[in-house]
Parts: C-alpha cells; sequence; structure tokens
C-alpha cells in the first residue's frame, strides 16, 4: 500500500513538488488559454455548436490525464478527429441539428468502449510497431502542420472553415497579409522565442501570449481599420452537462460501425502523440494504460456532452514545452478553463488569434528536432528514406494513414534486412601461431590463411525463417556449385537467434545435400530454441547428435579425423593444429 502510494506521489507530485505544482499550474494555465479557440474551432469542424468543443476540452482531459500513462499528453478534440466525425454522421442527419448531436455522442460513447476493450485486451503492443524512425517523420510532419494552419491567423487570411494545410499554402501565396496580425503573430513569437531561449524557467509562453495581446489591445484602439485584429469575442460557458444520448437501438449497428473506424483514427493518433511527446521527455510509456484512459475519457465524455476525443498534438507539446512535470498539468488545464472563461470572459475576448498563432509556430519549429535530422541522414539512408515518406505522408494524409505507413515501411525495411542474414567464412590470421589464436572472418583479413578444401567454416548471422531461406539456400547451393567444393561444412550458429520450419526444411536439405557430395554437415553451439525446434520436427535425429558440438576447437579436432585420407595426404594448406596428425589413424598408411 505503502509503495502504491509513492508511485502515486511521484507520478503527480514529483520531487520537489512545490516547484513541480507551480510549473504545473502555469502550464495548466497556458493550455486552458490555448483551448479556447482551438476547442471552438473543432467543433465547428465537427459540425457541432461551439460550446462542445468547450465541453470536449474539459472531462476527457481529466479523465486521460488521470488514468493514462503519459504525464504530458492532453487529450480533446482534434482536427483530425473532428473532420472524421463530421464526414460519417453528416449522411445520417442534418448537421447541427439536435438528432445530429445525439449522434455524436452515441457514437463517443461506442468509440470509448471500443478503446477500453482495447486496453483491456493487453492489445497495446500494437505501439511497439511505430519505429522511432516513423515518429520522427511523423512529428516533423505534424510541426509543419501546426505551422502551417497557424500561418492562417498569423496572416489574417481570409478563409472558409476547415481549410486543408495546401489551401492555406495557397492563400498565403495569393493573399496580402494583414499587418496587425502579422505585427502580432512575429511579436508574440519573438517574445516567446526570446525568454525561451535566456529565461528557460519562466513561463514564457503565457508572458508572449499577454504581449501579443496588449500590442493587440494598442492596435484596437489607435491603429486605422487595416490594422484590427480577429479576436476570440464572447465565449460559451465550459461546463459540461450530463447527458444520456438518445438514439435508437435500430442505429447502433450502424453507429458500432462508425465508431470501430474512429477508434482506429483515435488511438493511432493518440499513441503516436504519446510516442512522440515520451521521446523528446524521456519518459516511457504503458500502452495499453493509454488505450485504457483514452477509452475511459471518451466513455466518460460522451455522457457530459462531449464527442471524440484523443490525445492532442497542439495541446500536449505546448504542455511539455510550458514546463509541465506532471499530469496535473493537464487536469488545470481543463479545470481552469472554468472559471477562466466565467471570470475573465471580457479580457479572454481580446485575446487575438494571430498571438496564438505565434506561439503555435513556436512550437512547430521546437519539433522539428534538426539535430536528430543529421543524425539519422549519418547513419542509415534507408531509414532517413522511411521518415521523409512518413513525414510526407503526413503532410498530405490524414494522419493515422501516415502513421501506419511509418510503420509498414519499418517493418518493410526490417524484414528486407532479415532476410538477408550474414553468412561468414572463418579462418585464422596467418600472424598468430600460438595455441590460442583466434578465429577472423576471412573476408575482413588481407593476411588470413587459406582454407582447407575439406572443411568449410561457415559463421551464421540472423535468423533463418521463411523469409530468408531462399538467401540462404542460394548461398550454400553456391558453395557447393564451385567446382572443388569442401564437401564438409560447420556452421557456427551461436547467433543464429531463430529458426521456424522453413528454416529446419532448408537444413535438412542441405543436410542430404552435404551426404550426397560424400561429405556431411555440423553445427557448433546452436542455440537452445533452435534445438528444441529441431528435436520436434525430427532434424535432430537424422543429424546425429555427435554433429553438435559446444566449441570451435572441440568440432575442428573431431571433424578433422573425418576427412578424406588422400586428400589429407595430398594437402599443402595444413591450416589446422589437427593437420599435422593426419591422415588420421583410420587411414591405410604407406
Amino acid at each position: 500500500m505503502a509503495k502504491a502510494s509513492s508511485a502515486l506521489r511521484s507520478r503527480f507530485l514529483p520531487s520537489p513538488w512545490p516547484q513541480s505544482l507551480r510549473a504545473d499550474l502555469l502550464a495548466g494555465l497556458l493550455g486552458a488559454v490555448l483551448v479556447l479557440p482551438q476547442g471552438i474551432a473543432f467543433a465547428t469542424l465537427a459540425g457541432l455548436p461551439p460550446q462542445y468543443g468547450l465541453y470536449s476540452s474539459v472531462v476527457p482531459c481529466i479523465v486521460a490525464a488521470l488514468a493514462g500513462s503519459s504525464r504530458h499528453v492532453v487529450s480533446g478534440p482534434t482536427n483530425a478527429n473532428s473532420l472524421a466525425l463530421f464526414a460519417m454522421l453528416a449522411p445520417l442527419a442534418a448537421v447541427g441539428s439536435p438528432a445530429y448531436i445525439e449522434l455524436a455522442l452515441a457514437v463517443t460513447v461506442l468509440v470509448g468502449l471500443l478503446q477500453f476493450a482495447t486496453g483491456a485486451l493487453r492489445l497495446g503492443a500494437i505501439a511497439n510497431f511505430i519505429s522511432p524512425t516513423a515518429l520522427l517523420g511523423f512529428t516533423a510532419g505534424a510541426a509543419g502542420l501546426i505551422a502551417v494552419h497557424a500561418l492562417k491567423d498569423a496572416l489574417g487570411l481570409a478563409l472558409p472553415p476547415g481549410p486543408s494545410a495546401a489551401d492555406v499554402l495557397r492563400a498565403a501565396l495569393t493573399q496580402a497579409p494583414r499587418p496587425g496580425a502579422l505585427l502580432v503573430a512575429v511579436v508574440t513569437l519573438g517574445a516567446a522565442a526570446g525568454l525561451r531561449q535566456w529565461r528557460r524557467g519562466s513561463p514564457f509562453m503565457l508572458i508572449a501570449l499577454a504581449a501579443g495581446t496588449l500590442l493587440a489591445w494598442a492596435l484596437e484602439r489607435w491603429a486605422p481599420p487595416a490594422w484590427q485584429l480577429r479576436v476570440l469575442g464572447p465565449l460559451p460557458s465550459p461546463l459540461p452537462p450530463f447527458h444520456l444520448p438518445g438514439v435508437q437501438v435500430a442505429q447502433l449497428p450502424q453507429l458500432l460501425g462508425i465508431a470501430a473506424a474512429l477508434t482506429v483514427v483515435a488511438l493511432a493518433q493518440s499513441i503516436a502523440i504519446a510516442k512522440a511527446v515520451a521521446a523528446r521527455s524521456g519518459q516511457r510509456i504503458d500502452a495499453n494504460r493509454e488505450f485504457l484512459g483514452q477509452g475511459l475519457s471518451n466513455l466518460v465524455g460522451g455522457l457530459f456532452s462531449c464527442y471524440v476525443s484523443c490525445g492532442s498534438l497542439n495541446r500536449s507539446m505546448p504542455n511539455l514545452e510550458a514546463g509541465a512535470r506532471s499530469p496535473l498539468a493537464a487536469v488545470f488545464s481543463a479545470l481552469l478553463l472554468i472559471p477562466l472563461v466565467a471570470l475573465t470572459a471580457p479580457v479572454l475576448a481580446h485575446i487575438p488569434y494571430a498571438a496564438i498563432a505565434g506561439l503555435l509556430v513556436l512550437v512547430g519549429w521546437t519539433l522539428l528536432d534538426l539535430p536528430r535530422w543529421k543524425r539519422l541522414a549519418r547513419a542509415s539512408r534507408q531509414e532517413l528514406a522511411v521518415a521523409l515518406i512518413t513525414l510526407a505522408a503526413t503532410l498530405t494524409l490524414r494522419l493515422e494513414i501516415a502513421v501506419l505507413i511509418g510503420s509498414a515501411l519499418s517493418l518493410g525495411l526490417y524484414l528486407h534486412r532479415t532476410s538477408r542474414p550474414a553468412m561468414r567464412t572463418m579462418g585464422f590470421n596467418r600472424d598468430r601461431a600460438d595455441a590460442h589464436r583466434p578465429f577472423v572472418v576471412v573476408a575482413h583479413t588481407p593476411d588470413a590463411l587459406p582454407e582447407c578444401p575439406q572443411l568449410k567454416l561457415l559463421r551464421m548471422e540472423g535468423s533463418v525463417y521463411f523469409g530468408a531461406t531462399a538467401h540462404v539456400a542460394n548461398q550454400l547451393q553456391a558453395l557447393r556449385d564451385r567446382p572443388r567444393p569442401q564437401k564438409h561444412l560447420l556452421v557456427m550458429a551461436k547467433s543464429m537467434n531463430f529458426i521456424d520450419v522453413a528454416g529446419a526444411d532448408l537444413w535438412r536439405q542441405e543436410l542430404h545435400a552435404r551426404r550426397a557430395l560424400g561429405g556431411d554437415l555440423y553445427f557448433h553451439r546452436p542455440r537452445p530454441p533452435v534445438l528444441a525446434q529441431w528435436r520436434r520436427d525430427g532434424f535432430l535425429d537424422e543429424l546425429g547428435a555427435d554433429h553438435i558440438f559446444p566449441d570451435k576447437r572441440r568440432a575442428i579436432a573431431a571433424i578433422t579425423h573425418r576427412l578424406d585420407c588422400d586428400t589429407c595426404r595430398r594437402c599443402t594448406v595444413r591450416v589446422f593444429q589437427e593437420c599435422a596428425e593426419l591422415p588420421g589413424p583410420g587411414c591405410t598408411r604407406d
């Protein structure tokens, strides 16, 4: 009990807790301010009245923070969820009508049930297949999206609701920016970036937002009309009312199908965002607990007039950048939203969208992580290509599709690599004549001794599974097809981590081929799982237990006495120390 209490305290009040509490409170205050325009905008995208965006920024945010595993992820309405919900429900009811709202809330409850079931069944392991390389591309693409969409308000562009990134860029190139919006965005961005650089411990985002708001207020009073800015204006109450969604039972099968699709969208976003945030904060993420937390947040949220929510990149990264240290920052963000709107609505109404856009541009820049891109470019061109393709997919496709593409490419790259396990010829260094001379890779050793004409030493590095059998079989066939093949083969199998049925069949075929040549097949230190597989399918009985050796020198000592006597008499290589005793006692001596 004491251990659980200590773990709970360290999660919500990390040491030193007074400073942690202050940092979370300031980050929560910034989060409450930032979510105001986002919540309203996303609700509009979803076809719902503005207040539903604020409702969805309160209850799901609190529940997901308390029940999830991430310290910094903030949940709430997102662009992707809003658009997906609108696209799926628009054919079923008039957008914004009471019937439409009921359908949205019912779907949210169903999404919560499916997400909770995913976590309860411990299917969070699917998150392990989102590779760090794909995540780097996704994060950079998301940074670009955040910055591009922020241009709409930073430049004061005239666009319809829910514009795509391409629409924003097109408007940025064709429309003249509003000078007031551009000035406020630049001042806010400059203040935030400067304070972040030189006073990192300060609440730089809140200070910058206040500076942008004061500048906008001054422009509103003294600047000409062309310099006027768009501000938040009057805000609806964010206090979410309890409400049981009312839908007909006959609609549930159709709504369940919609909920299943939205579950995939929301979970893919949530886990990708949680891992992206964790990569920057150094925290480990429990995917199953994240799924449970997201499920509970939608299940409870659907009963309190909230629509589908998930981890929000637009809120999570500012939360981390603002210095949040525990999930209490997300809780404070949600709780502060209610009194913030109620008590300071006249002041908040003057916050300009351009100032918020300036902060989001800074968040987008910090997400790029250029040093990691440089390291990746030096380390692997193939993985760099995966990251770049994921980045492009994030910019042009839906977020969850981009994550799936990046993960599929990473898995494909892994399968390509493992389908060609290394098979290295081993030998001895000419300069080492002592009894303990080490084995060396012949191809990497210019002064290696010649190979024995009868015994091939081959080190396997990698798994021999169905995807790798073609490559391994071709390499083994090439060894047998030489004009004067080495009929005996000793496989150093310590690094052969895994075989399946196809891999066992390949070694059976090699055994038959070697014996047909008049030679044999031997193994040095195969791993226990490999031996277990060979026992199950009978290969070990065919091979013979005396063909498996615990160390290389004992293997060579035994195999050299099974070599062809006439060949040994004529041999001038004599690479093994045992060659001094050859031909062996089983040979007919002159």
